[in-house]
């Protein structure tokens, strides 16, 4: 089980920005697909941005230009850099992982590299962080 926490959450008006911070507990020599994702009330799970260990990133077509993902040097914190946030990105955000110990790449099966990583392909998740954007 990968030790999972976030930070960085808040209000903000519509236009503003805001950075979450997720601090990853996991050995950085296994391959992982790690991203945010988000649930609205009501509304199921979606990915946000996805990264894999090779360094290659995703983004949902709703965030793409505004929302960068992106990991430290040593790996242990995965950060999203939201801008340009609108009303309709209010919502939990969830920092999630997938780790796979093999040697048959199947972190590239939870992280695509055409699309943002789908919620039922992530096996560890963090306690997440509210959102609130204001028109």
């Amino acid at each position: 089980q990968v030790q999972l926490a976030e930070s960085g959450g808040g209000s903000v008006e519509s236009g503003g920005s805001l950075k979450l911070s997720c601090t990853i507990a996991e050995n950085s020599d296994r391959h992982y697909c790690m991203g945010w994702f988000r649930q609205a009330p009501g509304k199921a799970r979606e990915g946000v941005a996805s990264i894999d260990s090779d360094g290659f990133s995703a983004y949902a077509d709703s965030v793409k230009g505004r929302f960068t993902i992106s990991l430290d040097n040593a790996e242990t914190t995965l950060i999203l850099q939201m801008n340009t946030l609108a009303p309709e990105d209010t919502a939990t955000y969830y920092c999630g992982v997938t780790v796979d110990p093999t040697e048959f790449q199947l972190y590239r099966t939870a992280c695509p590299r055409d699309r943002v990583a789908s919620p039922h392909r992530i096996g560890n998740w963090g306690q997440g962080t509210q959102v609130i954007v204001s028109s």
